[in-house]
């Protein structure tokens, strides 16, 4: 039964294993649009439950459905979801999903909130990303018992991960390590920061520099509206990249991280920014190739942190967390044996949910009916104590198959 139950669940998902970031960005639903363009999905293809994760590098739906699930149906299902998608762009997503169904799908959920399954192995932030996706989904109707029992198991499995083993101690993407750099050099709340392209990776550094209390920003991108849109998340201030030439606020700290082939800072820019100021500057360049022409570092005071330096220490770090992965392949093992225990649990809870009714059922008929003159004929403290004896056997009645009966399915299967 419990098997039965099992196959119906589907994991899709489209990763940067086959995708581009881009690409996948293009699946994103934004959490107030997903309750008007779900439900009616769910309906639609008559799924018991639903659930989306979206993360900067995937998009997964997870499926609890009775139908098969096989490429024309996801062709019709992705179809409905993104109708603005011609059939030869949709066909593309189909042919290069992931599609994971059964324990296949369960391990598939364990490995991604335990970041295995992540572009960069060991960030936690993963575990956050899944929960969250959980309860939103639930709130807006789309979830039920197995995504229940399923989310609570992967959380718990991640948190074990994270808590018995050293994935996550060393930070290995460049934007965490570029933040841990400005926090060794100890860079005040109140610095001025240029933040020089409205990228992504400049998007995800701006975010972690305000949700660590900074806030002083000025945005400059080719094209501003882009700047405008991460200056307005920021709170900072907007502006052409060319508005730079006569840039007079003067800054402690430039985030640059542009699509451009030369160097975009370069020795005259850098002197009109400057402002005359003579303080040691720090500079975050993550770009490739950098975005700081090198002549400057050897013209001012400047700690020059590049993408070079931050990818160097990430490769060091990288290796001391894949020396954890075997001990994390335990966790996950461990884990996959004791959703199945838990599963099997689950349906016969299920299963015996009418037993306490039909013994309610059959102690009233006694009562009331069968022997109702019998009852009737006693005296108050006789009937007191039958109530009391009737109550403790329909207690013990309803307590003991249950029991029992999980201890047979755990012990055998």
């Amino acid at each position: 039964m419990a098997k039965e139950v099992l196959n119906q669940l589907h994991t899709v998902a489209f990763t940067h294993r086959n995708f581009e970031v881009d690409t996948i960005g293009k699946l994103h639903i934004a959490l107030d649009e997903q309750q008007a363009r779900l439900l009616p999905i769910k309906q639609q293809f008559q799924l018991e439950e639903l659930l989306m994760l979206s993360t900067c590098n995937r998009v997964e739906f997870s499926l609890v459905s009775a139908e098969e699930i096989d490429a024309p149906f996801l062709h019709a299902f992705l179809s409905t979801i993104y109708p603005t998608f011609d059939s030869e762009f949709l066909t593309s997503f189909v042919l290069k999903l992931e599609h994971y169904q059964g324990m296949r799908a369960v391990d598939h959920a364990m490995s991604v909130a335990s970041s295995v399954d992540s572009m960069i192995i060991g960030e936690r932030e993963i575990i956050t990303q899944v929960r969250q996706a959980y309860e939103h989904c639930t709130a807006i109707g789309l979830t039920g018992d197995l995504l229940r029992i399923l989310n609570r198991h992967v959380v718990e499995t991640a948190k074990k991960v994270y808590t018995r083993t050293s994935i996550s101690t060393k930070p290995v993407s460049v934007v965490s390590l570029a933040y841990h750099q400005l926090k060794n050099l100890q860079i005040p709340l109140d610095a001025r920061f240029l933040i020089i392209g409205a990228g992504m990776t400049n998007t995800t550094m701006g975010r972690f520099l305000k949700k660590h209390g900074f806030k002083h920003f000025a945005v400059f991108n080719r094209t501003l509206a882009k700047a405008e849109r991460l200056a307005e998340e920021l709170g900072g201030t907007a502006h052409d990249l060319h508005a730079l030439n006569t840039y007079s606020q003067g800054f402690d700290v430039i985030i640059c991280c542009t699509g451009a082939d030369h160097h975009i800072i370069t020795p005259s820019l850098y002197a009109q920014v400057l402002q005359g100021e003579q303080k040691q500057k720090t500079v975050i360049d993550m770009a490739i190739p950098q975005d700081l022409d090198p002549v400057i570092t050897q013209q001012h005071a400047v700690k020059h942190i590049s993408v070079g330096f931050l990818q160097k220490i990430s490769n060091e770090n990288l290796k001391e967390r894949a020396k954890e992965l075997a001990h994390v392949e335990e966790i996950l093992a461990e884990a996959h044996t004791e959703f199945q225990q838990i599963l099997q649990v689950r349906q016969v809870e299920l299963a015996m949910r009418a037993v306490p009714e039909e013994i309610k059922r059959i102690k009233s008929d006694a009562i009331n009916e069968v022997f109702k003159e019998e009852i009737n004929s006693l005296d108050p403290q006789s009937r007191e104590v039958l109530e009391k004896i009737l109550g403790y056997v329909e207690k013990k009645y309803i307590a003991g198959p249950m029991k029992l009966a999980k201890e047979i399915l755990v012990q055998h299967g």
